[in-house]
């Protein structure tokens, strides 16, 4: 673990800081960084929220939500890579093995909601579930084992809403059905693919650039994001914001 200097600590708080609350329990989210290859660059989909949205208007955010309990009950077509749970459940919170699944699940299903983009294989699928309904109509089978988690910060105390949010990355190859009109909740106005220097330059919160920072480094050590990867984690320990691999 390690201290962050003060001006990526004061990054990290404002970056954190619509997302906060009191001292109230930080509630599990997913967020899902799509990646895709033109030429030597690497490219990331960002969308831009409504001007009118009280929270982060007009800024450039990556499809994501909070976790629905029931996500842990939709069927997949394959499951968590072992040493992508394996790092899910590591560090606090005693996550399980179900909690897991359903948080990367729901990452899955926010970028469908967010952005239209099916992530799983084609086939049957059937689940009763409304926010998942999409998947049925498309005949797309959720699927697991392509995410990468790549990175954890959990909001500070002291703030009205606090989220303890997984980042997740995959590869634009791993969409099944792409929908022309984005997704059924209309949250985000323009969808557009960034190449990751573009996309640190944009409109973003602090934290999703320190992230976006992140993820640049290990894919010039490992191009492929492999399994098992080093997950920096931020978080308020005793006053402090500091930085550990998970």
């Amino acid at each position: 673990m390690e201290a962050l200097t003060k001006a990526d600590a004061d990054k990290l708080d404002k970056g954190l800081a619509t997302h906060g609350g009191g001292r109230l329990r930080p509630r599990d989210a997913a967020t899902l960084i799509l990646l895709d290859r033109k030429g030597d660059d690497v490219l990331v989909l960002m969308g831009r929220r409504h001007a009118a949205h009280a929270f982060m208007p007009g800024k450039f955010v990556f499809p994501g939500g909070r976790t629905d309990p029931a996500d842990s009950r939709i069927p997949t077509a394959t499951a968590l890579d072992q040493h992508e749970e394996a790092k899910l459940t590591a560090g606090p919170g005693r996550t399980s093995r179900a909690r897991a699944r359903a948080i990367a699940l729901s990452a899955v299903r926010e970028t469908y909601e967010e952005a239209g983009l099916l992530i799983g294989r084609k086939g049957a699928f059937a689940t009763t579930r409304r926010d998942w309904q999409g998947f049925v109509e498309h005949g797309v089978a959720p699927s697991l084992e392509a995410l990468r988690f790549v990175a954890r910060a959990i909001t500070p105390p002291n703030r009205v809403r606090r989220f303890d949010t997984r980042f997740f990355s995959a590869w634009r190859g791993d969409v099944a059905v792409e929908l022309p009109d984005g997704g059924p909740t209309n949250e985000l106005e323009e969808l557009v693919w960034l190449p990751l220097a573009k996309a640190k330059q944009a409109d973003i919160p602090d934290i999703t650039r320190m992230i976006l920072d992140e993820l640049e480094k290990r894919l010039a050590d490992d191009p492929l994001l492999r399994p098992g990867g080093p997950v920096p984690f931020y978080r308020l320990v005793r006053n402090r914001f500091t930085r550990e691999l998970l």
